[in-house]
């Protein structure tokens, strides 16, 4: 079992993604926040008959004017959320902002659209996408890539669904779908309480709400993205219009609200676990009475997703010098991509202390950590996590002017701190363990499951020889993983943008241990009964890559990813992909390739 106690106590500086307080907090009765929050749910609930009452096809319609409102609002989204978050007209990290705000909106519509469209005309959106055996008794559904410009654009890169053991091809294929099965059966209105971390959150799981489940959707807003709410308003009006989506901001007291009003049917909630069971149990020694008299003070679902303390695997084996300095600008790009204020930043790098090259890698992480370009810890409270950490670690390496923490262990040191804290900030760790080959894989994938907080998202990382080597070893390693996501030569932020495969923790959280959440999202072929992710990328960039070809490995003929911390075009070609998804110009996507291999 993955360590949770601990992560329910320690996540309290992770800034409370979610600012929400429990169900029992009181409400002010001539508050006029309160009213229109009950307005609007009122609202909601004629919305949601509405909804009922929409084919298929008008759903699809309905999306298409989504999208195309999204669109006409990208531009403003980037530059909004890179000034909320620090990075002035220029920055090279500017590219985030498009990939995680825009594109991974419009690139979900698509996935959406697909499958709307395929059951509409009685099919399952799961017709026609490869199905084979995963270990245990699993199969899995490759549906990534889908289209042939996805293989274009993202060369080398896969994603795979893997299905609950015993669920058969032909069940996976007879659910696809979801609430979309059932268009008429309304699901209420639901609650979502918005992530405040990365700006396309909310918006997904507003998608996710009216799609898996026909509910109708209330989003309050995380106060950092206020700034947004006037963007995303003009994105999602054809769902305010119409009374299927309203948007409210506040803080705790607002949430409180909500959670507890008799008119919402469900709660979804992308934020930390303290957060979760304030909600789930009421505040301090009063939740924590609740939790052993077993008398949750909410009285309605939930589902969530809490993140996690992610491990990145370095499977040893025979690297050049090339692959050492691309990995370790990889697993820097894991930590600092956000400012580190992702819920799957890697912050465990798990390396084998018998590794000839250990130390040739760990000098390269270093350098490739110290190199990344500055910018701001931005987040709320973020800089009490780095103070923690350096107390907790003082022998650890801070450059950036003290914002980046590089934490080696010895044997002998104490890592509870590290493995069962998520910092969500730049806190990364290395922790070594013995072993080569299967022998180390088997026992770093042993150590993910029982030592780090969280279930959310693995990283590995291995070359093409090692990866023959081990054969079906590999694939069994994967699957004993304990982990909603697993990212195999490539980060699992790659799943949380990729639709058609899916986002939540493994399978098992409670009301109780709640892990890493409850459920799942994205999922743009509304699958059911799903246990995990996995995705896979080339081990070496392009050209370097060209030696895969016709060996065990992965071609790509992809350069550095534009999503990497040290891409020198990031920012030019994130906007690029983001510009060719609203308007298809393959003239200007060409010149975006251009800029690709100038990374």
């Amino acid at each position: 079992m993955h360590r949770t106690k601990e992560s329910a106590v320690s996540s309290i500086a992770n800034g409370s993604r979610t600012e929400t307080a429990s169900p029992s907090s009181p409400r002010p009765s001539d508050d006029p926040r309160f009213t229109v929050v009950d307005d609007a749910i009122a609202e909601l609930a004629t919305g949601a008959r509405t909804w009922s009452r929409l084919t298929l096809g008008q759903r699809a319609r309905l999306f298409e004017r989504v999208r195309a409102a999204v669109g006409a609002v990208a531009e403003e989204w980037a530059d909004t959320a890179s000034l909320s978050k620090d990075l002035a007209p220029g920055h090279p990290l500017r590219g985030e902002e498009w990939l995680a705000g825009p594109y991974a909106v419009l690139v979900s519509l698509d996935a959406y659209l697909v499958s709307l469209r395929a059951l509409a005309s009685g099919r399952s959106p799961l017709e026609g996408v490869r199905t084979d055996a995963a270990p245990g008794g699993r199969i899995r559904a490759h549906t990534f890539p889908s289209r042939a410009i996805d293989g274009l654009l993202l060369s080398g890169y896969t994603g795979e669904v893997w299905l609950q053991p015993g669920v058969t091809a032909e069940e996976a294929v007879g659910s696809a779908g979801l609430g979309q099965r059932r268009p008429t059966a309304s699901g209420g209105v639901g609650l979502v309480l918005g992530a405040g971390n990365v700006t396309s959150i909310p918006v997904l799981d507003v998608f996710y709400e009216l799609l898996a489940h026909n509910r109708t959707v209330i989003l309050k807003v995380n106060p950092t993205q206020d700034a947004l709410v006037p963007i995303y308003e003009r994105a999602l009006a054809p769902l305010i219009g119409p009374g299927f989506l309203r948007i409210v901001r506040g803080a705790g007291d607002v949430g409180a609200h909500l959670t507890g009003h008799p008119g919402i049917a469900h709660v979804h909630i992308t934020g930390a676990a303290t957060t979760f069971d304030a909600i789930v149990w009421g505040p301090g020694e009063t939740g924590e009475q609740n939790r052993r008299d077993n008398r949750p003070a909410l009285h309605k679902p939930i589902t969530a997703e809490l993140g996690g303390v992610s491990p990145v695997i370095i499977v040893p084996g025979a690297w050049s010098d090339a692959d050492l300095r691309f990995h370790a600008e990889h697993v820097a790009t894991m930590r600092l991509q956000n400012s580190g204020h992702n819920c799957i930043a890697g912050q465990v790098v798990i390396v084998s202390a018998d590794w000839p090259q250990r130390e040739a890698f760990l000098t390269a992480l270093a350098t490739a950590y110290d190199a990344a370009p500055a910018r701001s810890v931005w987040y709320p409270k973020a800089d009490e996590k780095l103070q923690a950490a350096a107390s907790a670690y003082p022998s650890a390496i801070w450059n950036a002017d003290r914002t980046r923490a590089l934490v080696e262990l010895d044997a002998d040191a104490d890592a509870t701190a590290l493995e069962t804290t998520e910092y969500f900030a730049p806190v990364l760790g290395v922790v070594s363990l013995p072993g080569n080959g299967q022998e180390f894989l088997d026992a770093a994938v042993a150590h993910a499951n029982q030592k780090l907080t969280g279930t959310l998202g693995a990283n590995v990382l291995i070359d093409p020889t090692t990866l023959a080597a081990l054969g079906d070893g590999f694939e069994r390693a994967i699957a004993d993983l304990r982990y909603g996501a697993i990212a195999i030569n490539t980060w699992t932020a790659f799943a949380f943008l990729t639709p058609t495969v899916t986002w939540g923790a493994f399978p098992g959280g409670t009301a109780d241990d709640v892990q890493s959440g409850i459920g799942i999202v994205h999922n743009g072929y509304l699958l059911d009964r799903v246990e995990r992710s996995v995705v896979r990328g080339p081990f070496r960039p392009f050209p370097r890559s060209a030696g895969a070809i016709g060996r065990p490995g992965t071609f790509s003929v992809l350069p550095k990813p534009p999503w990497f911390v040290t891409s020198r075009t990031g920012a030019a070609v994130s906007e690029g992909f983001t510009r060719f998804k609203i308007d298809g110009n393959l003239p200007r996507l060409a010149a975006t390739l251009v800029q690709a291999f100038r990374a």
